[in-house]
């Protein structure tokens, strides 16, 4: 009875789960890992997860989670790639835990997952958009500077660099108003910073920077 609500529960979860026995081969493939994947319980059962199942470049890295927890050791929050039957991958956050039946052996390893494909695309695009954005504002022809909320320089493009003969190296992490702007418009540009920092734009807005070479 308890074997039998064990398997529904398995089969009805919705998150896909996996398991394998010493040898890897497939033993529980849910309903959810058959509509993620494509591939069926029946085309699944018996085979090799990991060489039949997994992107080539993440078999040892794979294969070396399923024998820490066929050795007694769980492993949580495990990303693996899985392929899909026509020919996708779908990355899994997998929990592989060791289960042990008669005389307390462990015969296989179940591993309960989630499918984080569209989250790493996200994060993948969020990076992309953050690099190109960086190179716009450092191949800007126009100086562009930031600060963070303690008026601290965190940019300070190629055009600033040439304007001001300050390169990135020297100003980043500087206090911009103390080091950079001259001493009777500081209260003034902090000012205008302030209210920028709380959301507020300050258009064609000008202020005195200082050179290296002391020049305003």
């Amino acid at each position: 009875h308890t074997a039998q609500s064990w398997s529904r529960f398995i089969e009805s979860a919705n998150a896909p789960i996996f398991g394998v026995d010493k040898a890897g081969c497939v033993t529980i493939w849910n309903r959810k890992a058959a509509e993620l994947s494509g591939f069926s319980k029946e085309e699944t059962l018996g085979r090799q997860l990991v060489t039949e199942f997994i992107t080539h470049d993440c078999w040892k890295k794979v294969d070396s989670v399923l024998q820490r927890a066929l050795g007694g050791e769980e492993t949580t929050n495990f990303e693996f790639p899985l392929m899909t039957k026509d020919g996708q991958q779908i990355e899994i956050l997998l929990n592989a835990t060791p289960m042990k039946e008669s005389h307390d052996q462990i015969t296989t390893v179940v591993g309960v997952g989630q499918d984080i494909t569209v989250m790493r695309q996200a994060m993948i695009h969020s990076k992309q958009v953050a690099e190109d954005l960086t190179r716009l504002i450092d191949t800007a022809n126009a100086p562009i500077l930031g600060i963070d909320e303690h008026g601290l320089v965190t940019e300070w493009n190629r055009k600033a660099a040439e304007i001001s003969g300050w390169s990135k190296t020297e100003t980043m992490g500087k206090p911009l108003v103390k080091t950079f702007i001259t001493e009777n418009y500081r209260n003034e540009v902090w000012y205008v910073l302030q209210l920028a920092l709380d959301g507020q734009e300050s258009a064609n807005y000008e202020f005195p920077l200082f050179t290296k070479s002391g020049m305003r």
